[in-house]
């Protein structure tokens, strides 16, 4: 709310600064002279003496301030601090003095600015009473026009502000189209007051012609161009609009004034000929820069995941807690046999270390590499709960040999989360693993029961190690590409992943 009270502010100024330039170049720019034969023709039609700055000048700037003094007092102080508080009786109170201002000043300017009244009626009451009509009549007319300004802006505020904000692109747009009108105002500026009329009209009709071809080339042709199956068709269509809007403007440039065929002809050829020469190859540039910075984000993005997801992984795997497990399931296993599984279990340990430090690092990894890594944490999980008859561990996880590439880590965060909040000592326990690869994609599913925080259990509720990143990873590596389902009930949990890692763009 406050940035777009800010925004109203600047944009009220430069409102503001567009009429007080003009009307303080006029009399830097053109002699006394002129100006009173221009504006003092009532003064002159009854024998009475006109000043400019007095009867034009300085009336004009003072009802052009008032007025912006109102609007920014209205806006940055009563109406967040009371209307948009639902203090309306308060609010609405202060706007009385605010509207009476607003008429004492302008009744003053316009005591000078239409002195010459005082040589049309008889007295000098019935002057000064159309000059007050005057004031209150324009001073309740500003009053309307912010009513019904405000009453937009509540409703642009309920309806529409929450969407625009929600998309970047819509961000950018706008604010890339007022930075075009910016600097368009103040090309207007710099004009006014100079005899500059060729060129005034010029940037009235012909520049906004040009702008708008180009935001229709730049947002509205080139993104479909890419994917649309005619793009003949769509070149020329746009084309024809552009000539068609042309045309308009043409009409609109020549203000009523007739223009034989000829004329148009030329016309048109020169719009056209500029729209091919200038503004599509600066739409194409602008359009294909936008999305190489785009890729380059997402590519970035991609990598700071994947270095997230490298450290968040080590960080719950390669930790005390983990290690410590381990060894004291192989120290208790030692106890009970004096080889083979020991040994085993040591094995599958290194297998996952050298996994986690060397294969965790690339961005892609060979499928079976993946897989095998998903059986060594499986087994090594096993060792530790194989006493316990009340855990049931299905694992259907089909042998792959194939050439398909992975991004690492990107299954075992689910089954180290099963295991995690699945298993319980006290409780009958069931982890499900469903793993197999068919025509370049990846079908996986984990289910795991779900059982009670035991009491005095002071660790934080989790929705999982790695979860929420994998996610995020899953989004930015496979974008299109996945189906990601999270289902939880109040028994079970349960995953299901779908990746296309045969598309030409993984």
């Amino acid at each position: 709310m406050n940035k777009l009270t800010k925004i109203e502010g600047w944009v009220a100024t430069g409102i503001f600064l567009l009429i007080l330039f003009p009307l303080i170049s006029e009399g830097v720019t053109h002699d006394v002279f002129s100006l009173q034969r221009w504006y003092g023709n009532n003064f002159a039609a009854h024998h009475q003496v006109f000043d400019y700055y007095i009867n034009y000048l300085l009336p004009r700037l003072a009802n052009v301030t008032v007025v912006y003094g109102a609007f920014m007092f209205l806006n940055t102080f009563i109406v967040p601090r009371f209307i948009d508080q639902h203090r309306y009786a308060e609010g609405l109170l202060l706007c009385i003095p605010v509207a009476g201002v607003v008429f004492l000043v302008m009744l003053v300017a316009y005591s000078y600015q239409d002195a010459w009244l005082y040589g049309l009626y008889d007295t000098i009451k019935g002057a000064h009473m159309h000059m007050a009509k005057a004031a209150f009549n324009n001073t309740i007319f500003y009053c309307i026009i912010y009513i019904t300004y405000y009453l937009v802006r509540r409703l642009y505020l309920l309806q529409i502000h929450g969407r625009l904000i929600s998309s970047p692109q819509t961000i950018y747009l706008l604010k890339e189209i007022g930075l075009v009108v910016a600097v368009w105002c103040l090309l207007l500026v710099v004009t006014i007051g100079q005899e500059l009329w060729f060129l005034q009209r010029i940037l009235l009709w012909v520049v906004p012609f040009y702008v708008i071809i180009y935001f229709l080339w730049h947002y509205w042709l080139l993104p479909r161009y890419d994917k649309h199956k005619n793009k003949n068709t769509l070149y020329w269509q746009t084309f024809l609009v552009s000539v068609l809007l042309g045309l308009v403007f043409l009409k609109l440039f020549t203000m009523g004034r007739w223009m034989g065929p000829e004329r148009v002809a030329i016309f048109v050829a020169m719009a056209a000929t500029i729209e091919l020469l200038v503004v599509l190859p600066l739409g194409w540039w602008r359009h294909y820069r936008i999305k190489s910075r785009a890729a380059m984000v997402r590519h970035l993005r991609a990598e700071l995941g994947q270095s997230t997801a490298n450290l968040d992984f080590l960080r719950s795997q390669i930790n005390p807690h983990f290690l410590f497990n381990a060894l004291n399931t192989l120290y208790g296993t030692s106890l009970q046999e004096n080889a083979p599984r020991t040994s085993e279990g040591i094995q599958q340990l290194g297998d996952i270390m050298r996994f986690m430090l060397h294969e965790n690092n690339r961005d892609k990894i060979p499928l079976s590499k993946e897989v095998a890594y998903l059986h060594n944490y499986i087994s090594l999980q096993r060792l530790r709960i194989q006493t316990s008859p009340d855990i049931q561990i299905d694992i259907d996880i089909a042998a792959y040999d194939g050439g398909l590439e992975i991004a690492p880590m990107l299954l075992i965060p689910f089954i180290e989360n099963a295991f995690k909040y699945g298993i319980s000592l006290r409780n009958k326990s069931r982890i499900s693993v469903s793993f197999y690869c068919e025509a370049g994609k990846i079908y996986f599913d984990v289910s795991n029961t779900i059982h009670p925080k035991p009491e005095g259990d002071t660790e934080p509720e989790r929705t999982g190690i790695g979860l929420e990143n994998v996610k995020q990873r899953l989004s930015l590596l496979y974008p299109g590409r996945h189906e990601l389902t999270i289902r939880q009930s109040a028994s079970e949990f349960f995953v299901h992943l779908t990746i296309d890692t045969d598309s030409p763009n993984v």
